[in-house]
């Protein structure tokens, strides 16, 4: 994955991301690992330094014969960063990968790689799948990288792997360069030569983490002794290839020893049908002549030939001088005999001779070293490989998944917030309603009790004085008729009032004409009073509010209430004016006045009028009372 990356993320959603990334971790568990290899030996290829990148630089390897190629591999040179920890060096940033069968021809283009496919950094192979049938391989380098140690530019690879199915055909071949040796820096001349190319050695530890882990079979033998180990592959098979695992160092810092411990200094492998080796066949000889000729899997190819038994012979020993005594050694972490592309040595029965330990040499074929389950090379380098890719991926989903848990966090907190501040609303909202509804009890018992006080009480304080009139004029049969006429109609009107005292404005028809009410309800309670009556614009009356116009009417008939029960008056005067947006009722008395006391009844109801209230006393003797109401009139019924 490439730069890119982070933006694709994006495009997934959270459950997809969180998916992918856990299948991501599941194939990493199962992948092997990277772990470079520690101790001394040999690098792989370096090329002449260069001041630019822009130069040319190749390594050709040379096959024995045409050859059918599925598969190339580049193994990067490592190189140990401080800052950073283990990165490539000098691994090309632009080159192609050509092979031929004419050595003369320029070859077939199989694959090539410019910066765009930002292979860098990485301490990965590069595995490079292809078809085709070839005599030689080119990797030829056409931009170069600095190298880390002064930052020239140069061409540099440990390893250079071309399969044929699992078999490795480019293990041993010769190479051709554009640079010849004798260009090459004698200082990187011991670890660095064109064969450590293709010598088997890659810069990495077989970890695959996987499988049982197993110690390295090690023991020892007498300092003047020729030890054997025999293995019986019970059949007998074409073998091609042998690898060879030496005995892993320790992983303490410092090492307390040199790579190739127990590896003899020179050693013979026999094939035979026979168990008695009688028919034997050398298949190969390895001499330990420098560091140079160790590493994790000495890898060695031999013409096929068909045997059932395998015996190495150590003939120099590795030897351990102690303190008085000189004694040889012998290890290796495992032994595997390819026939078919396959180890035919897994779990198949050894035998050793004159080796003494505690050690069983059933550790040598039983397919496991100190890390883990041994792969064939062809899959350890797949897996490395997938593992750069899978490492690439994994952090920006990663980050992509942590941003939007960060973003889910923030909402959460927000909607925590949010649900604490409705909560409160909630609250408020509850307790505003409470008030509001207590408001609204005591605004329909205060309206009920005025209502009461004010239409029942005059009435009844009306029916009091007409009581007193038949009284008075009961020997007057045509006075006294009219009289108990009008107490009739009254105690009706009375008991009509007190039906819908509860909710005035639910009775029907009530005061809808608001002049002809007052009128009659000055003619009846101020019989024994001059009572003036005025109004201005009395069209407009019938055109404001019932609410507003039964409780005009209520205050009206308990001003005249009032004054007849206290103010002791012989003259009233009421005048009602219908203004645009004003409407204004005073009503006048020649009484002794309130001594500056509002009645309640009157403040109540001009209150729940939400009008003006105003009283003052008169010049000539008596009270005005003033009440101003603001209002609005539906047009209706105006003329």
């Amino acid at each position: 994955m490439t730069s890119s990356a982070r933006p694709v993320a994006e495009h997934f959603s959270t459950t997809q991301l969180e998916q992918r990334l856990k299948a991501i971790d599941a194939e990493l568990d199962q992948l092997a690992r990277f772990n470079p290899r520690s101790g001394t030996g040999s690098i792989g290829y370096r090329s002449p330094p260069h001041l630019n990148a822009d130069q040319l630089e190749w390594v050709q390897v040379e096959l024995e014969q045409p050859t059918a190629i599925d598969q190339i591999v580049l193994v990067p040179a490592i190189w140990r960063d401080t800052a950073n920890g283990f990165l490539a060096d000098a691994f090309p940033v632009e080159f192609r990968i050509l092979a031929g069968t004419d050595p003369n021809s320029a070859g077939t283009v199989i694959a090539s790689f410019s910066e765009e496919n930002q292979l860098l950094p990485r301490i990965a192979p590069l595995v490079v799948p292809c078809d085709i049938t070839a005599s030689w391989v080119r990797v030829e380098a056409t931009k170069l990288s600095a190298r880390q140690f002064d930052g020239q530019f140069n061409l540099e690879l440990a390893e250079l792997l071309i399969f044929s199915g699992e078999e490795n055909v480019a293990i041993n071949r010769p190479i051709s360069l554009s640079s010849a040796d004798s260009h090459l820096e004698p200082a990187q001349l011991p670890g660095r030569k064109k064969e450590f190319l293709v010598d088997g050695f890659m810069p990495y530890q077989m970890d695959t983490g996987q499988g049982d882990k197993t110690v390295a079979f090690f023991n020892g033998a007498g300092p003047t002794s020729t030890p054997t180990i025999t293995i019986d592959l019970q059949a007998v098979l074409p073998l091609s290839r042998i690898h060879l695992h030496t005995v892993e160092q320790s992983d303490t810092a410092p090492q307390s020893t040199t790579s190739g411990l127990g590896l003899p200094k020179y050693l013979i492998v026999e094939g035979a049908q026979r168990a008695d080796f009688s028919d034997a066949v050398i298949l190969m000889e390895y001499r330990k002549v420098s560091i140079y000729d160790v590493g994790p899997i000495i890898v060695r190819a031999f013409p096929e030939t068909p045997c059932r038994y395998v015996r190495l012979t150590a003939l120099e020993p590795d030897l351990i001088y102690g303190d008085r005594i000189i004694r040889s050694r012998v290890g290796f972490a495992e032994i595997e005999l390819f026939a078919f592309g396959e180890n035919v040595a897994l779990k198949k029965p050894v035998t050793t001779e004159l080796l003494t330990g505690y050690r069983a040499s059933s550790l040598l074929t039983d397919g496991s070293n100190f890390y883990g389950r041994i792969l064939s090379t062809r899959e350890w380098m797949a897996q490395l490989a997938r593992r750069h890719q899978l490492e690439l991926e994994r952090p920006p989903i990663a980050a992509e998944l942590n941003q939007r848990y960060a973003q889910q966090q923030t909402m959460l907190q927000r909607m925590i917030w949010l649900a604490a501040l409705l909560l409160v609303i909630i609250g408020f909202i509850l307790l505003i309603n409470r008030s509001l509804h207590q408001r609204a009890i005591h605004r329909t018992r205060e309206q009920i009790a005025a209502d009461l006080h004010d239409e029942l009480g005059a009435n009844l304080h009306a029916i009091g004085l007409l009581s007193d009139f038949v009284s008075r004029e009961k020997e007057n049969p045509q006075q006294l008729e009219q009289l108990m006429q009008r107490m009739r109609s009254l105690t009706q009107r009375t008991a009509a009032a007190a039906k819908y005292c509860t909710n005035m404005l639910e009775a029907e028809g009530l005061y809808d004409d608001l002049a002809v009410e007052m009128r009659r309800t000055a003619s009846r309670v101020t019989t024994d009073h001059q009572h003036d009556l005025f109004f201005e614009r009395e069209e407009r009356l019938q055109n404001i509010s019932p609410g507003k116009r039964i409780g005009l009417f209520l205050f009206y008939k308990e001003c005249l209430t009032n004054i007849i029960r206290h103010a002791e008056a012989t003259q009233i005067t009421t005048h009602l004016v219908a203004g645009d947006r004003m409407l204004t009722l005073s009503i006048a008395d020649n009484g002794h006045g309130l001594n500056g006391e509002v009645p309640a009844s009157l403040k109540r109801r001009a209150r729940l009028l939400k009008a003006k209230l105003k009283t003052e006393s008169l010049a000539s003797g008596g009270t005005q009372v003033t009440l101003q109401l603001k209002t609005r009139y539906s047009h209706k019924k105006i003329s």
